[in-house]
């Protein structure tokens, strides 16, 4: 269980930040990036969520994925680091659960003839926001594991992989599944 009495601690005010390990790291160091973008993305999976009351399993399956980025966010938090106990990681189950999820949402779908543009309702433009910060953050993920020294966990980034692949899928089901969806036409405005 978390506590936290204090919310100010001031330790920060120097410009860095404390890893879970107690390491503290300047605050543009790539792995505190890595989990400040998987929180953004967690933030706008929370603006989602305002405008999906009425399609509850839609609404349970961001939830669950609300607590994985949580997970993630924390398995980011403690680098892993040989001969030291491991801490909370991000496991290949919760990425099969992604892949079961999207399967299940994408069954309802008809077959796309185009690109779809960000839009339709509110929930479905949300999602392609929410999706395009997953995509920044997989991509400062795998930057950190390229790094000399630096380890992330394959299924952190497997999950973060599916995770816009699945919020693809979810907003076109958030668009009357696909019905409302915008497609491009290309070269519309010429």
């Amino acid at each position: 269980m978390v506590v936290l009495n204090r919310i100010y601690t001031k330790t920060g005010d120097d410009g860095t930040t404390a890893l879970g390990t107690g390491e503290r790291r300047p605050k543009y160091d790539l792995r505190i990036a890595a989990y400040g973008t998987v929180d953004e993305t967690n933030a706008a999976i929370g603006v989602v969520r305002l405008h999906t009351k009425d399609a509850p399993d839609l609404d349970a399956m961001l939830g669950r994925i609300q607590n994985d980025l949580f997970d993630l966010g924390a398995d980011l938090a403690v680098p892993e680091r040989e001969g030291k106990a491991e801490r909370l990681r991000v496991v290949a189950s919760q990425v099969e659960r992604l892949e079961h999820d999207i399967d299940a949402l994408n069954d309802k779908l008809a077959p796309l003839t185009s690109f779809v543009l960000p839009g339709g309702t509110p929930a479905a433009a949300y999602l392609h926001v929410a999706r395009t910060i997953c995509r920044r953050a997989e991509r400062v993920m795998v930057e950190l594991a390229a790094q000399p020294g630096e380890s992330v966990g394959a299924a952190g980034i497997q999950y973060m992989n599916r995770l816009s692949d699945f919020l693809f899928v979810a907003s076109r089901t958030a668009n009357h599944n696909g019905a409302g969806d915008v497609l491009w036409v290309p070269g519309q405005n010429r």
